[in-house]
């Protein structure tokens, strides 16, 4: 909703927004100040679970980036410890990401050359800019913008990611050479061109490898499967030499610690080329960080600060690219079994970065003998899961709309550029949000039964002076147009129907394009001598109506009461003469004690006058006067028998005004004063101004009826029976 702030207002929330910028880098502060020890044996415990997981997960990754091992271990190291530090979820954990290597690669493919040191520099510079865009939608509050990609854009382009993933690896798997292409129609042709070349060691190895992580996940799921796959590995590559045989192997990990980098971060011509991947590898590690977080809080119960988690994914970025990593984003799986395993708090992670710095000090060595085909195993097995053939299938029975969106950014990511398959699936969600959001439901609804609510009931007759409409939906300058041609084709659908109630209790928000529409449908409705009210007004659309000037244009006393207005638009505005002599229907609740002629009859003339028409009453008080000093005019209550009979004045005779609207009128000329009298005093308001405009000027009404007298305690008992 188009919201509209005086300066004052403006000016305050600026400094309650700079005031708590610092506070997002005290976070470790407050982290270890409020550390309590009782929950240290659940973070320990499950810390080295993580690490466990991490370890291969880390080299995997990178090596989806076509980047050295160490890269992916730094990242590790470094987003763990910073992303846990900086963030919010007690349970998120950070670091590489197969998504997020695979978007790496695409942007390192389009400007260097893998295994060059420029390379890995590019790869640093990636991470820091991206998280220096993370960082300020963090600090700007703008995290809100990650909502708008749904998650039918996610599952197809995980479901695409996971495919790529898998065919980036089959040429390890086969043995045979890769092509340094991110294009999946070029993978696969360079693969299958060289079948005939397959290294059967490699293959079989691989294979192997495949089926064990299977197996161990299917019966065993609680063990580590990818490094026990990796040190099986390994000890078969060493036991029988495969590394002489033509198996490729990763070589000995350097024994170090990650360092400062030295990367062309100010090379403007480099930024130039790599900024779609910059805003796409951001936008995506804050969609799986802000998910996973959100998933994970949704279980455990915690509150999240979304402002502070995207901090703690910036600075983790800023950190990895400075210190010889590349990308990182928060990690469903560690995530996962980080919760499940008793974390507490988010020292869990840190402690896990911890634990794989020493792995990574002492395990380096052994890596000399790993096999490269194992851990592409780890990857095609990774990647086949990132295919959510459950989440595909539920969006495909729920929803075409999703469905379209899904299959477009699926087949998007398999034949576009990743960063343009991103933007592809965004563009395409936020058009169909668009389009649903243009058209909210606008029904025309009756009362049911027994009158507790309404429903759109188009079966059912209306009522000829009132129509109702329910609208679902925001009134924004997208969706005004659809409103109002609604509503115009209603009325021109119901010519006859003055008055117009709109219901507005599920609207949530408003802009100044909705206030415009609504002023137009006003206008239309005044013009034919109606009028429009609301109900259900919420408290933020009301103050926008007030501060827009609306309330002034409509009046605030056609905004009604939710359970009154009915109540009110029938006894105060309604023409009874119609609701008597020529409705059918009994569609309100007030309608059910209403007397109804037998015969409808054409009050056409008559019923063209307003009930509020303004010609010669007289007061309670007078008509009181009146009859008690003697000079008592002829009263003739005009209402029905049936109303007559339930209560009158006891010197009022009682002829219904359907009998005075014949084709040979009534004379009164030369009769004393006649004064007409109702219930409330419209309908004999009308009559008068009926007479009246025929010449007869000794009629009058009694201005406001018989409520009026009773409002004045007039006349005196025994007057009324």
């Amino acid at each position: 909703m188009t919201q509209i702030y005086s300066s004052r207002e403006i000016l305050d929330q600026t400094k309650d927004w700079a005031q708590k910028i610092p506070s997002y880098f005290v976070n470790p502060y407050n982290i270890l100040r409020n550390y309590n020890v009782e929950n240290l044996r659940g973070d320990l415990t499950a810390s080295l679970t993580v690490a466990v997981v991490l370890l291969p997960q880390a080299i995997a990754y990178a090596l989806i980036a076509q980047l050295p091992p160490q890269t992916g271990l730094y990242a590790a190291i470094i987003a763990a410890l910073i992303g846990a530090l900086w963030g919010s979820s007690f349970h998120l954990h950070t670091g590489p990401t197969n998504t997020n290597s695979l978007l790496v690669l695409t942007g390192l493919l389009a400007v260097a050359t893998p295994d060059s040191p420029e390379y890995v520099a590019i790869a640093g510079v990636i991470a820091f800019w991206a998280g220096v865009v993370r960082l300020i939608m963090g600090i700007a509050k703008l995290g809100v913008l990650v909502n708008f990609v749904s998650d039918s854009v996610i599952i197809g382009f995980t479901g695409g990611a996971g495919i790529l993933i898998v065919s980036k690896q089959l040429a390890h798997l086969f043995g045979v050479q890769g092509a340094s292409s991110p294009s999946f129609y070029v993978v696969i042709t360079n693969v299958l061109s060289q079948l005939s070349e397959t290294h059967f060691p490699s293959f079989y190895l691989g294979a192997a490898g495949i089926i064990a992580l299977i197996v161990l996940r299917r019966f065993a799921p609680k063990l580590p499967g990818p490094l026990i796959t990796m040190i099986v590995g390994t000890l078969i590559v060493w036991l029988f030499s495969l590394d002489q045989q033509g198996v490729n192997v990763l070589g000995e990990l350097p024994r170090s610690l990650p360092s400062l980098a030295s990367i062309p971060l100010f090379d403007f011509a480099l930024l130039r080329e790599l900024y779609p991947y910059i805003i796409a590898v951001a936008l995506i590690g804050l969609i799986e960080a802000s998910s996973i977080s959100r998933a994970i809080a949704s279980r455990s119960g915690q509150y999240l600060d979304s402002d502070q988690e995207f901090i703690g994914q910036g600075l983790a970025n800023i950190a990895t690219g400075l210190f010889s990593g590349y990308p990182v984003a928060g990690s469903l799986t560690r995530s996962a079994v980080n919760y499940e395993n008793g974390a507490k708090t988010q020292m869990a992670a840190v402690f896990s970065a911890m634990w794989t710095a020493v792995a990574m000090l002492i395990l380096a060595p052994a890596a000399a003998f790993l096999p490269r085909v194992v851990l592409s195993a780890i990857l095609i097995v990774t990647g086949a899961r990132m295919v959510n053939i459950g989440g595909a299938r539920q969006i495909f029975r729920t929803s075409v709309g999703d469905t379209v969106v899904m299959l477009i950014t699926f087949v998007a990511t398999l034949t576009l550029e990743l960063q343009y398959a991103v933007l592809t699936g965004i563009i395409v969600s936020l058009a169909r949000h668009i389009v649903q959001t243009s058209m909210p439901t606008v029904e025309v609804v009756l009362p049911e039964a027994d009158f507790k609510h309404f429903s759109h009931q188009p079966e059912k007759a209306g009522c000829p002076q009132l129509g109702v409409i329910t609208i679902m939906g925001s009134i924004y300058f997208g969706a005004a147009p659809h409103i109002e041609n609604i509503i115009r084709t209603y009325q021109t659908e119901h010519p006859d129907q003055q008055f117009l109630l709109l219901r507005f209790h599920r609207v949530n928000t408003m802009d100044i394009s909705g206030i415009h529409m609504l002023e137009t449908l006003i206008r239309l409705y005044r013009e034919r001598g109606g009028d429009i009210y609301l109900t259900g007004v919420r408290e933020r659309v009301m103050d926008f109506m007030d501060k827009s000037g609306y309330l002034d244009v409509i009046g605030r006393e056609n905004i009604l009461d939710q359970d009154r207005a009915i109540v009110h638009i029938f006894h105060n505005v309604l023409n009874p003469a119609t609701c008597v002599y020529t409705c059918r229907q009994k569609i309100w609740r007030e309608c059910q004690s209403l007397p109804k002629s037998r015969e409808p009859i054409d009050l056409s003339e008559l019923l063209r006058v307003p009930p509020e028409a303004l010609v010669p009453s007289i007061s309670p008080s007078d008509f009181s006067k009146m009859i008690g000093n003697g000079n008592r005019p002829r009263i003739i209550d005009i209402r029905e028998p049936e109303e007559f009979s339930q209560g009158h004045l006891r010197l009022a005779e009682s002829i219904p005004m359907s009998e005075f609207i014949t084709d040979e009128p009534v004379d009164f000329s030369g009769q004393e004063d006649v004064v007409f009298i109702c219930r409330n005093g419209r309908r004999s308001n009308q009559l008068n101004w009926y007479f009246r405009n025929q010449g007869v000027e000794n009629v009058y009404h009694l201005d406001g009826g018989m409520t009026a007298l009773e409002v004045a305690s007039l006349p005196k008992s025994g007057q009324r029976r």
